[in-house]
């Protein structure tokens, strides 16, 4: 018996022409010149945006009793302190690639935010890193100083002071010596302050420098007076001529 060839049909299979696939014959395009009205990429994507969803935002809540603002403000805090990780990284980041300026906005930025969580360990470690980059900065150093003060750490504070005077270049010395003088004269310390004053002048001969340092002894002679509460007529006492001619000796050098 002679073998025949199977028809694929019979079997349920699709034959080869079944399979090919039957696309569309292109159309001719007769008119190729563009279109009077052009569309930009910008249209495009202004299109899109204007197709969006209106943005979904939350209903204001109002907060009735202490359990729910304790949870709002703990949220508040927890986000912040993500956030101020993320700014050390930031502020190493920035330092690595060199951009000074910009590390030091940032780490100011963050050692407010730890000086707001009460973290004042931190915000010391945090100044001594961003004064080992940057000693020449004064007004890091006065802000350290004002840290240390408003904790009533004065020895801490006049221990900065002195490390910071210490440093072989300085951006604004006019402003930290100033600063160190101010800080000697609240604390009633007139002794020290003389000796600060004699220790700036060694490096700086400004005219300013001598009359600041006049009035000082002026002040202090007034005060000397107002403790002791002097009777009117009285003969006044050598060590207050010799301050009185001390301030003069400076304004006439």
């Amino acid at each position: 018996m002679a073998n025949r060839e199977l028809d694929p049909s019979s079997l349920g299979y699709l034959t080869r022409k079944e399979t090919e696939v039957k696309l569309p014959r292109p159309r001719r395009v007769k008119n190729k010149t563009p279109a009077p009205i052009q569309i930009t990429a910008e249209q495009i994507l202004r299109e899109a945006r204007e197709r969006e969803e209106a943005e979904i935002r939350p209903p204001k809540q109002k907060i009735t009793d202490r359990t729910e603002l304790g949870l709002q403000k703990r949220k508040e805090f927890e986000d912040l302190i993500r956030r101020v990780r993320w700014n050390k990284k930031y502020a190493t980041w920035e330092e690595s690639h060199k951009d000074f300026n910009r590390a030091r906005s940032i780490f100011n930025k963050y050692i407010e935010i730890e000086l707001q969580l009460g973290n004042i360990d931190r915000c010391r470690k945090l100044y001594e890193k961003y004064l080992e980059w940057s000693p020449e900065n004064c007004y890091a150093w006065s802000r350290y100083t004002e840290l240390e003060r408003s904790l009533s750490e004065t020895e801490r504070a006049r221990a900065l002071f002195e490390l910071a005077i210490a440093q072989p270049t300085l951006d604004m010395p006019e402003l930290l010596w100033k600063a160190y003088i101010n800080f000697e004269i609240a604390e009633g310390e007139f002794e020290r302050t003389r000796q600060l004053y004699e220790k700036f002048l060694d490096r700086t001969k400004h005219l300013k420098v001598w009359i600041t340092y006049a009035k000082f002894e002026a002040s202090t002679i007034e005060e000397v007076e107002q403790q002791e509460e002097l009777p009117e007529n009285v003969i006044e006492t050598e060590s207050k001529r010799d301050d009185e001619n001390k301030a003069i000796t400076i304004l006439i050098e």
